[in-house]
């Protein structure tokens, strides 16, 4: 399998991603011509160049703002036009871009959106963009969506994502480095923060992983085929550069992939089902492969409850320390087990309500079940006030139509 392959050691900026995207063999004129087909040509230029960081080269892309560029008079002109996510989705829907670069593109506007309202306590359709509004974000997300396209691998993988640290002057003010939005957006990512004090992954980096990457792994199995660098405009304690690979991974010969994983049981008959339930809350914060509890008769007939914890092997002695912790049993049954999983990969899709994520499952590298994401549907249920089924039946209409 085809993989592009997103090293965030050092964060992830949309600038730093369209230089490594270039450096990787994407063509600039390529992008360039792709890019003018927002009807945006007027507002700004792309400046590419080689340029290094800690002696290691690469491209280095600048989104040039023409009104930064030949500067203004009126001070009223003196920024470009402040676009709500509405104006944004005219722009890309009356483009002359490929279908699925829209598709792409829209989906990492309409996550950003999602992010932006959350934090600020408000609607997608009420968020009035500054930094996300503008060009220069425009054509970092709509020119990720068209190199990712253009490289057409079968998945994108990335690290654990370097947030920085520190503060950020916005449009908002000052805010806390990561950004409130690149939180909300890499909620359920392994990241790590600190390496600098500085902003290392952006809203618009973030909203790019959050809308392409299918794994985070930092242990990949892989065989590299090309390397590219996006340099980032800072020179930082480490390399201030966005690492990413083309790569092939070894596909299992059945289709699924087989990995060793233990499974942990207890079995308990003294506690109430309210406790049973904050045990359970606690196992699946920490992340475990699943978690399930089965009814279950005991010695001198007592109803009882089976907990079964199902984790990596490394993560063994953590989950036995929160089942002794958090429950009242005195002994746990270890068994190393085979664990075999299909390869699943994600795709955006945009429904009159938004977009929602349908996660895909595959044997032979062909689709056998298609399924959107929960979360993104009761998103649509909740801020819309209609069923969940209705919007199950919607979304399954559309795919078949």
């Amino acid at each position: 399998m085809h993989i592009l392959y997103y090293d965030c050691f050092a964060g992830i900026s949309g600038d730093m991603n369209l230089g490594a995207m270039i450096d990787l063999g994407v063509d600039p004129d390529l992008l360039a011509g792709e890019l003018s087909k927002l009807g945006l040509d007027d507002e700004f230029r792309l400046e590419i160049q080689s340029d290094k960081r800690k002696n290691i080269s690469g491209t280095r892309v600048d989104v040039i703002l023409t009104h930064q560029e030949h500067g203004h008079r009126n001070l009223a002109d003196a920024h470009p036009p402040h676009r709500n996510l509405r104006d944004i989705r005219t722009i890309i829907h009356h483009s002359t871009l490929n279908e699925k670069v829209k598709q792409t593109s829209l989906a990492m506007f309409d996550h950003l959106a999602r992010a932006e309202a959350k934090v600020h306590n408000t609607t997608i359709q009420d968020v009035h963009f500054h930094e996300v509004g503008a060009t220069d974000a425009i054509v970092d997300m709509v020119g990720a969506a068209i190199c990712w396209h253009f490289l057409d691998v079968q998945a994108v993988w990335s690290s654990p994502v370097e947030l920085g640290g520190g503060v950020v002057h916005c449009a908002h003010g000052i805010m806390p480095v990561p950004a409130p939005a690149t939180v909300e957006l890499l909620t359920g990512c392994p990241t790590s923060r600190g390496r600098v004090n500085k902003e290392a992954t952006t809203p618009t980096g973030a909203a790019i992983l959050k809308t392409l990457v299918n794994r985070f792994t930092s242990t990949p199995e892989m065989v590299v085929t090309r390397t590219g660098y996006g340099i980032g405009h800072r020179d930082t304690t480490i390399p201030n550069i966005l690492r990413v690979h083309l790569a092939t991974v070894q596909d299992e010969p059945d289709g699924w992939q087989t990995s060793a994983a233990c499974m942990l049981e207890c079995t308990i008959d003294d506690m109430t089902p309210e406790a049973l339930g904050v045990a359970m809350d606690v196992l699946l914060a920490a992340k475990p492969m699943d978690v399930h509890f089965t009814p279950v008769f005991m010695k001198k007939n007592r109803p009882g409850t089976n907990v079964c914890v199902l984790c990596s092997l490394e993560d063994e002695d953590r989950f036995k320390r929160l089942l002794f912790k958090h429950t009242t049993t005195l002994g746990i049954r270890s068994m190393i087990v085979a664990k075999s999983t299909l390869a699943r990969t994600f795709e955006p899709l945009v429904t009159r309500w938004g977009t929602v994520t349908m996660k895909n499952a595959l044997m032979d590298r062909q689709v056998i079940r298609s399924k959107p994401e929960l979360e993104d549907c009761r998103n649509i249920a909740q801020n819309n006030d209609i069923s969940l089924d209705q919007v199950y039946r919607e979304i399954y209409r559309d795919q078949d139509s």
